[in-house]
């Protein structure tokens, strides 16, 4: 096995052109893994970690309201400094593994491996990420719908390397769920994220470790925003219909294509996926309802 240690980002993107089958590594918190346990045993890594500006984020120039984020930004960074900016990411990140793995494991890396089981997925997912991919040939932007195409498998071409993660900033309440075995050290029974956008009226969400890929609830999203909508209850912010919560947490069930496994059942990952449903977004709903009353108290 060859140890690519490029200097700079055009370094990258040349080693990655050179040898297309190289395996990127930044914290290595999966590819380590898949390495020690001889899953996986690639002719090259290239380690990116003397990139530094995979390390940084920023205001996408073309627009303010985006936050480009850089593919290595540890976990621990987006909890400490982009809580108010991508809520439900940092909630996310509080429930990735352990402090250590959390100060190395990355965005980027959860992309790159493409579990199902990843907890930024779903977070990415309701916020409506785009993923910046670069290689010699020029930059793309891959809507977050598209990436994923198959189990751990992306719409990544093989000289293509991740640069960074494209997300507005939050509009709206976002909150982020997961079922494991225990608090820490645990991958996903299965995860649910959801997000609110006032600016256009409407709901995204987002499942993990329930389907072949991260995928959204679409039904769900098309009822709540008309349910919504047709109750007036943007503007008058008064709670969301019981019967309307219900069946909200029906078809994000239904959007599920889980299995059975050594974690849970493919039943119990549709049940729970309805329950965290219902809870993330009346937690949601409430804090929105509370933001518009405290803007009407004060206006």
């Amino acid at each position: 096995m060859d140890f690519l240690r490029p200097a700079s980002w055009e370094e990258a993107l040349a080693a990655k052109a050179e040898h297309p089958t190289a395996v990127p590594i930044a914290g290595g918190t999966d590819v380590m893994v898949e390495i020690n346990f001889d899953h996986r045993r690639p002719a090259h890594l290239l380690d990116l970690n003397r990139v530094a500006d995979l390390y940084e984020w920023e205001a996408a120039a073309e627009d303010g309201d985006t936050l480009r984020l850089g593919a290595a930004v540890p976990y621990t960074r987006i909890m400490e400094h982009l809580r108010t900016e991508l809520p439900g990411l940092a909630l996310a990140s509080h429930t990735v593994a352990s402090p250590q793995i959390r100060n190395r494991g990355s965005v980027g890396g959860n992309l790159g491996t493409a579990s199902p089981a990843g907890d930024a997925h779903p977070a990415l997912l309701a916020a409506g990420a785009d993923v910046e991919a670069a290689s010699v040939r020029g930059t793309r932007l891959i809507p977050i719908d598209d990436f994923y195409t198959g189990v751990k498998r992306n719409a990544l071409a093989p000289d293509e390397l991740i640069r960074a993660v494209r997300i507005r900033k939050a509009d709206g309440p976002q909150q982020f769920s997961k079922v494991g075995t225990r608090n820490a050290m645990v991958i996903a029974v299965c995860a649910f994220g959801v997000a609110l956008h006032p600016r256009t009226r409407t709901v995204r969400t987002g499942i993990g470790s329930a389907a072949p890929t991260p995928v959204r609830a679409r039904a769900a999203e098309e009822f709540l925003n008309a349910a919504l909508d047709e109750g007036g209850l943007w503007d008058s912010g008064k709670a969301i219909p019981p019967s309307a919560l219900k069946q909200f947490a029906q078809l994000c069930a239904a959007a599920c294509n889980p299995i059975d496994d050594v974690r849970g059942t493919a039943d119990y990952r549709r049940h729970a996926v309805g329950v965290m449903a219902r809870r993330t977004l009346t937690w949601t709903w409430e804090s929105y309802r509370g933001t518009r009353r405290t803007s009407e108290g004060v206006a």
